[in-house]
């Protein structure tokens, strides 16, 4: 029962939390943006004091819990070697190892090392809930978007706004490379060894793994009832319980109960109490008494045979033909064809046509895509990121050096960002840190999404008028690329879409006011949205860019 339970919490985890980093709309953070918040890590960069506590009692009382239910992660390791599990040369493929300590602790030194260093980008190369959700939104959030736009073409053509169509891009390719590498490796260890990445790498799993050892709740040995039959080092994805000595390592045990449901005798249980062997009346556990009764039970274990096997003369005692065997053997006879194997004929539609429709429909939304033009008119040439001398950061985030040390790169912001403003960085010291770019959208006053997801602490705010007088930066008049003095035209798009009004348009030349306006730009009103950037007709590089700034000032 207990394990079912954990399954089932483990499970709503699992999902709710890789649909936080699906949901381009937002909606789900709503109700279980909580889950993010709750996670070892972020809590702690976010001097959450309430949640880390929280995490630490119910380590200190029942073990593991988070590793095996609220860390994705862990679930994902999980789900990985149970898919393994189920082959049938690899069940009950465990064996106890002795930990890897050395390892364990050098990894965790490094982490904090580098964590305090400022050099968060390499220590969130194996923070888990950040290293699972760059995973979700690199490699699993392009094909979740695209099912969305073939549901939004299907809508269309049934008069439907149910759906609506989302852009598909490459934000980084670092970050992609970076998630693909990490969920391989991490594959391959859950798939050959189970929970070896949380009790090898994982700083949060070595931490949690020495808070575990004084456990109130733990899984116990009865050795008066153990046959030795290994059943539960055998099932043990930690490699933890050692079954010659009878003792398990708390440190690595994740309390995911699979000990339990496998041990056929109740020789573990998960209690709060040291379960002292107890040999039963008048007789020694370690006797002969205790060979007896052992073979006696082996002796009375029913052996279910074939029908074949049931005819011959065999010496073996205590032989019963179960029968299900023969059921089973009846309704393999008389089995019918599958339907897989039938042809077409009949009025049937068969695998063949029910395929080409479906590439027809999916070759049908991925040309429609490639047709689109600006307004239906002509094609415009994308824009280009210019380069930034500082770069840019979400307001709320106090500086550039503060975002970079409390952000781990979770790509939660990425996600819920309405406008694509904020993508990972490709940059070396700053890898897989959100930064801002305005090629495809600005940063719209009225929007703090980024600041309602960030578990860590990285992006604060309070309300809207506070993002409104934050100055992330200051926008810069580049003569050579703006088309009044490329083409000879009059535009003044900049200023006409400036939200704060810092953007004026004066005369080019000061002794002829009819002459072409060009823009003049106040500093000391521009908060640094982006809005002029991105809605500058110049190709393929803006007239008026935004510069970061190092400090975020407040007007």
């Amino acid at each position: 029962m207990l394990r079912k339970i954990r399954i089932a919490l483990a499970t709503l985890f699992f999902v709710l939390i890789t649909l936080l980093f699906l949901d381009f709309t937002g909606s789900i953070h709503a109700w279980f943006g909580w889950m993010a918040r709750i996670q070892f890590l972020p809590a702690v960069l976010a001097l959450n004091v309430g949640v880390v506590l929280f995490l630490v009692v119910l380590t200190l009382l029942f073990g593991r819990i988070y590793c095996s239910v609220i860390c994705p992660l862990g679930v994902l390791q999980d789900l990985v070697s149970w898919f393994s599990g189920r082959r049938r040369r690899h069940r009950n493929r465990f064996v106890y190892r002795p930990a890897r300590t050395w390892l364990r602790w050098t990894v965790l030194v490094l982490f904090i090392g580098v964590m305090a260093a400022g050099l968060g980008s390499i220590g969130a190369l194996i923070a888990p809930y950040s290293a699972y959700g760059r995973m979700v939104q690199s490699l699993v959030a392009p094909f979740y978007g695209w099912g969305n736009n073939l549901l939004a073409w299907a809508a269309e053509r049934l008069d439907s706004y149910a759906f609506y169509s989302v852009d598909v891009w490459l934000k980084s390719l670092p970050t992609l490379l970076v998630a693909g590498v990490t969920f391989v490796v991490i594959f391959v260890l859950a798939w050959r060894g189970g929970r070896t990445w949380c009790n090898t790498v994982c700083p949060v799993g070595t931490v949690l793994g020495e808070l575990s050892r004084f456990s109130l709740f733990k899984p116990r040995f009865d050795v008066s009832k153990c046959n030795g039959c290994k059943l539960c080092a055998r099932n043990c994805k930690a490699s933890c319980i050692d079954p010659a000595a009878h003792t398990i390592d708390y440190s690595r045990c994740v309390a995911c109960m699979d000990c339990l449901e496998h041990c056929r005798q109740g020789v573990i249980s998960y209690t709060w109490r040291h379960s002292a062997p107890k040999p039963a009346a008048g007789t020694d556990a370690k006797g002969p008494d205790r060979k007896k009764s052992l073979s006696r039970s082996t002796a009375a274990s029913v052996q279910v045979v074939s029908p074949a096997a049931a005819t011959t003369d065999s010496p073996v005692s205590a032989t019963v033909v179960s029968p299900a065997v023969f059921a089973a053997s009846a309704a393999s006879v008389n089995a019918p064809a599958s339907p897989a194997s039938e042809s077409s004929a009949g009025g049937k539609v068969s695998r063949r046509g029910f395929l080409g429709v479906v590439g027809l429909l999916v070759g049908s939304a991925i040309q429609a895509q490639e047709k689109k033009v600006d307004g239906g008119l002509a094609f415009i040439e994308k824009k280009r990121a210019p380069e930034r001398s500082t770069p840019l950061v979400p307001p709320g985030a106090r500086s550039l050096r503060d975002f970079l040390a409390h952000c781990t790169g979770c790509q939660l912001c990425v996600t819920v960002c309405p406008n694509q403003v904020l993508r990972p960085s490709g940059d070396l010291m700053r890898l897989m840190k959100p930064e801002m770019s305005y090629e495809r959208g600005y940063c719209r006053p009225e929007c703090t999404k980024c600041a309602e997801v960030c578990p860590t602490g990285a992006i604060r705010l309070t309300d809207l008028a506070e993002k409104s007088s934050i100055q992330i930066g200051h926008s810069v008049w580049i003569p050579e690329n703006c088309v009044v003095r490329t083409d000879g035209v009059s535009c003044g798009n900049c200023a006409r879409h400036c939200p704060v009004g810092a953007i004026h348009m004066v005369p080019s030349d000061p002794n002829d006011p009819h002459s072409l306006h060009i823009p003049t730009i106040d500093e000391a009103r521009c908060i640094g949205c982006g809005a002029c950037e991105n809605l500058c007709p110049a190709r393929p590089f803006s007239a008026i860019v935004v510069e970061g700034h190092q400090q975020h000032k407040t007007l």
